[in-house]
């Protein structure tokens, strides 16, 4: 496996990371046995880059991951995420970028993971009227206090990243990127590669849709994040469902699997793009380590891009209520 390094000085990591959002059941529940089957295939095949937030089934990701590193005890360079806070009374989501509770947050997860240091952190979103200064400024006396080794941010905006950056080194910026999403390459891309800043691409096969094996909205559990999503609403999932055959059909004629020509060009992006899809389930796991191996050419980059229409995807890449603290830099 490729190894790539987070930020200039940071820990050289697989350039195909484990997300373990879906662990925490944002695409439904998952299975302890499974889980930890997963992790330990993962490290076999050479990912040594776990990927995981607060968030993610409120600390349930964290707890899996905390299970596995007692029991197994791998080397692996650990990312997590906080600064989104929820009511279990009312099931309110709110962000909080406060030292107080980034420090708090911090705790936790070094609780729920069994360890005294994180590689590396990320503010998960921004608070829209809080200095990001300031949360950097937290990060930093946290980072110097040992308990975090790198700092980063997720789903904010070139201009904010440069802000934070002046106050102190940022060694990632994590956001959605894919075939299906580009909004990154307005910008973002760019800031990262000038500041010697790793981008750190999640979501890289389309939440499902660039498998190969088309997800079926009808069949997704109440608690799966894509009910909610636009892309996957009557009307846009068809459009978009059309629109991805033209790509299965180049992975066809490549001898290739979608997922793997999907993460192989999000890695192609830049010596700088590390990508961290996220499974369930082991069986998944070869398909995507293999799309970290494979080399493009530019010709084969150009007929990857051109097989998707203009206007592809239809629909938001966020619901209303999804988006909170997401930066738009369109």
């Amino acid at each position: 496996m490729e190894q790539r390094r987070l930020g200039r000085l940071g820990s050289r990591v697989s350039a195909v990371g484990l997300g373990c959002m879906n662990i925490g059941g944002s695409y439904g529940a998952a299975d302890e046995t499974e889980t930890m089957r997963l992790f330990g295939r993962a490290v076999d095949l050479g990912i040594n880059h776990f990927d995981t937030a607060d968030i993610y089934g409120m600390g349930t990701s964290e707890e899996m991951i905390g299970k596995f590193l007692k029991r197994e005890r791998p080397r692996i360079a650990l990312a997590s995420k906080g600064g989104v806070r929820y009511v279990r009374a009312t099931g309110e989501r709110f962000i909080d970028n406060s030292p107080a509770y980034l420090r708090q947050a911090i705790d936790n997860s070094l609780m729920r993971l069994g360890r005294d240091h994180i590689e590396l952190y990320y503010v998960h979103r921004r608070e829209e009227n809080r200095p990001i200064e300031e949360a950097i400024e937290a990060m930093a006396q946290l980072k110097r206090e040992g308990k975090i080794g790198a700092i980063g941010l997720s789903e904010v905006s070139p201009s904010t990243l440069r802000r934070a950056h002046e106050i102190h080194p940022i060694a990632a910026v994590q956001s959605e990127y894919s075939l299906w999403t580009r909004l990154p390459e307005r910008g973002m891309l760019e800031t990262c590669r000038e500041l010697g800043i790793s981008f750190v691409a999640f979501s890289p096969l389309g939440r499902g849709m660039l498998t190969g094996n088309l997800p079926d909205p009808s069949s997704f559990s109440p608690r799966d994040i894509r009910n909610k999503n636009p892309r996957f609403a009557p009307g846009n999932y068809e459009k978009n469902a059309a629109a991805i055959a033209k790509f299965k059909a180049a992975a066809d004629a490549m001898d290739r699997t979608p997922a793997e020509l999907a993460i192989a060009w999000v890695l192609a992006q830049g010596d700088n793009v590390i990508t961290i899809p996220g499974t369930r389930y082991e069986r998944h796991l070869e398909g995507l380590v293999a799309g970290g191996q494979l080399r493009l050419t530019e010709a084969q980059l150009r007929d990857i891009e051109a097989a998707f229409p203009e206007g592809f995807p239809w629909g938001e890449r966020y619901a209303p209520q999804q988006s909170l603290g997401v930066e738009s830099y369109d």
